[in-house]
């Protein structure tokens, strides 16, 4: 069995992007230096993903001396290998959240979902951020039975929280905008949308840079000490920093750096594929209008075509911590299930990824010390809400914790059984979900 410490070296190599389409089509290669030496500053950020780079950014922009620590390069994890659908509303339904919290704290809820879509076309044109994005979200059902609760989803939106930007999908019209057999309905949202997920990130880094913050890469973080205390020592490999606050953004990659965030997130694995490109006729057979698609398997199937017409197609389940040996093989079948008139296209990248969810499917806020704070368990939801919950960490280290205390307040739960059952635990829900989207269950 792999520890979650191990996912930051068991199914990649070290330093080097995942070899998928989005590292091949990057705009820029990183190459800050691996931190040597102590160092102090005001704010410590330990990941380089979207959650710490949003950090850093917003924290840089307020005047506040922040360096960001990343083990391998910036959006080297979830953020820079995900299937980059910017998606409306969190993770969970809006009716379970109003009877898991109440309506007021479900609306709050809802309302910082929209937050997270504005603040990303927001930084997306405040910064130029070249990351090809294009609005539209269709969610498809994969049973007839699900059809009128996708109706009743929408009308919810519409009538409780006047989001208009959605709209109903029958029957006939999914197989006119999917060019699948496999779909009986659903909802298509233009609100929400899709983006490189990689160019976004390495955008935002810059972005960080460029306000001041001091970025390192290639710098693991072995240790932290003094929390609580008046400052916190956060030790690398090869050096130290001293900081008054430490941000911990690092998701699925955590692993044992602070037990207390790591029992409240599992990481999990994903996969996608790119095919080889498609003409543009052959591109709108596959998805006419261009928009991101989402289905409704527990375990998954999104898909999206790319900006030079190749669909990129992710799905496959996996219940163990290692990565398939052919990534390729593994997620063609689930494509083919959904695309069968693919059976000849050739697969030209395949690779995989590891986020993190929580048990509730909710994101983890919590204040581990009055100076310690930490994000993480977006539940595969994360482009908008990780890039929110940087701008929210930020917020919260200045004084401001409104947005971040409407997070902790969900007081998500641990998993049971701590490490020792984590594993047996991801294999047994896998089972169990898979088992539910075959058979109906």
């Amino acid at each position: 069995m792999l520890s979650a410490l191990d996912l930051l070296t068991a199914n990649d190599t070290p330093g080097q992007h995942a070899p998928s389409y989005y590292a091949a089509t990057a705009n820029r290669q990183t190459s800050h230096p691996v931190l040597e030496g102590a160092h102090g500053c005001s704010v410590c950020v330990v990941g380089g993903g979207y959650t710490g780079l949003s950090a850093a950014l917003h924290l840089a922009e307020r005047g506040l001396d922040v360096i960001l620590l990343e083990a391998n390069r910036l959006g080297w994890g979830a953020s820079g290998r995900n299937g980059g659908q910017v998606g409306s509303g969190q993770r969970v339904d809006q009716t379970v959240l109003e009877e898991r919290h109440g309506k007021a704290h479900a609306r709050l809820l809802w309302e910082l979902a929209e937050d997270s879509k504005a603040l990303v076309k927001d930084l997306i044109a405040r910064h130029d951020i070249a990351c090809d994005y294009r609005p539209g979200i269709l969610h498809a059902d994969h049973r007839k039975s699900f059809v009128e609760d996708s109706r009743d989803h929408v009308e919810h939106l519409r009538l409780v929280y006047g989001y208009e930007d959605i709209r109903f999908v029958g029957g006939e019209e999914i197989g006119e905008l999917v060019g699948s057999p496999r779909y009986h309905g659903g909802s298509l949202d233009m609100g929400a949308g899709h983006l490189h997920p990689l160019n976004f990130a390495l955008g935002l880094g810059q972005a960080a840079e460029a306000a001041g913050a001091r970025l390192f890469e290639e710098t693991r973080v072995t240790a932290i000490e003094g929390k609580g205390g008046k400052r916190i020592t956060v030790r690398t490999e090869h050096g130290e920093v001293r900081a008054d606050h430490l941000i911990l953004a690092c998701n699925g990659y955590l692993g044992r750096l602070d037990r207390e965030t790591s029992a409240h997130v599992m990481p999990i694995n994903n996969f996608i594929v790119a095919t080889e490109p498609f003409s543009e006729d052959q591109a709108q057979k596959l998805i006419r209008d261009n928009v991101a698609v989402a289905d409704s398997k527990f375990v998954i199937n999104y898909f999206r075509l790319s900006a030079d017409r190749r669909l990129l197609f992710g799905g496959g389940e996996n219940y163990g911590y290692r990565f398939p040996e052919d990534i390729r093989s593994f997620v063609r079948g689930p494509m083919l299930e959904i695309f069968p008139q693919l059976e000849d296209v050739g697969i030209d990248y395949g690779w995989g990824g590891t986020l993190a969810i929580t048990p509730k499917r909710m994101p983890y806020f919590a204040r581990l010390a009055p100076n310690m704070l930490t994000a993480s368990g977006y539940s595969g939801h994360g482009v908008a809400m990780a890039t929110l919950g940087g701008q929210i960490l930020a917020e919260a280290v200045t004084g401001t914790a409104g947005r971040f205390d409407a997070f902790e307040r969900l007081k998500i739960p641990t998993f049971p059984g701590g490490d020792r059952l984590r594993f047996p635990l991801l294999v047994l829900a896998m089972t169990w979900f898979s088992l539910r989207d075959r058979f109906g269950i």
